[in-house]
């Protein structure tokens, strides 16, 4: 029956560059029971991140985490899978690293990467779903726009020799937060906003960029990977 494809067709959805598998009745389900604007029964700062423990990172066993939080909070039965594609699967493996080189704390690098898929995947759910008005499809595309630009420079400043600023990166960095800021803004709850000012506080910090673009420093090998994973991207019209 046309309910029954419904439950189990697959939709591919895009956000901030990161591909994600949802079933269509578990994003209508989200959607009507309001999920999306409720932080209850999350995890709680002292839960490993990972099932494997802190020393194991995985973007995709943490999207599923994320996945099932969010499933925990509706009593419907519906069968959902939700996964990170291949290609920012690695580039998030690799932001990972390098951010735990900047920061010698693995736990706070967990933590961030945690709140980029949380603020991805909820994010995704309210755009495949028309929740957004004609005046935030706006502040959708201007994002969209946003974000290639800074793709595009990532990479420049990688192929580039000496044209590294961290002042323009970071700069650009903080107008896609402030963009994701105004676009949730009716949507999602202080402690979402927190964790995207967690996010991109981090990966807009100069400090943290000079590490990463550094010519003789051991993230160099990291932000060679990221920016093939970020051309694959651009190459596919993701970002």
């Amino acid at each position: 029956t046309r309910d029954a494809t419904l439950q189990t067709r697959p939709i591919l959805y895009l956000w901030r560059g990161k591909a994600f598998y949802l079933w269509s009745g578990l994003a209508q389900e989200l959607a009507r029971k309001g999920v999306m604007d409720s932080d209850s029964g999350e995890q709680s700062e002292g839960e490993p991140v990972t099932a494997a423990g802190p020393d194991v990172f995985n973007s995709k066993s943490l999207a599923l985490q994320a996945q099932k939080k969010i499933l925990s909070k509706i009593a419907s039965k519906t069968v959902a899978n939700m996964l990170i594609d291949d290609t920012s699967s690695e580039i998030f493996d690799e932001l990972y690293k390098v951010t735990k080189e900047h920061t010698h704390n693995k736990k706070e690098a967990h933590k961030i990467m945690k709140d980029l898929i949380k603020v991805a995947i909820k994010i995704g759910i309210l755009y495949r779903n028309n929740q957004f008005s004609q005046e935030e499809l706006v502040i959708v595309e201007k994002f969209r726009k946003k974000l290639n630009q800074t793709a595009m420079t990532i990479v420049s400043f990688y192929e580039v020799e000496y044209t590294f600023d961290r002042n323009v990166l970071s700069k650009l960095l903080h107008e896609c937060k402030d963009l994701v800021h105004e676009l949730v803004q009716r949507h999602l709850t202080p402690r979402t906003h927190g964790r995207i000012n967690h996010v991109f506080n981090h990966f807009a910090d100069v400090e943290f960029l000079s590490t990463l673009y550094s010519l003789d420093g051991n993230c160099r090998p990291n932000l060679k990977r990221i920016c093939e994973g970020i051309n694959k991207l651009l190459d596919e019209k993701v970002l």
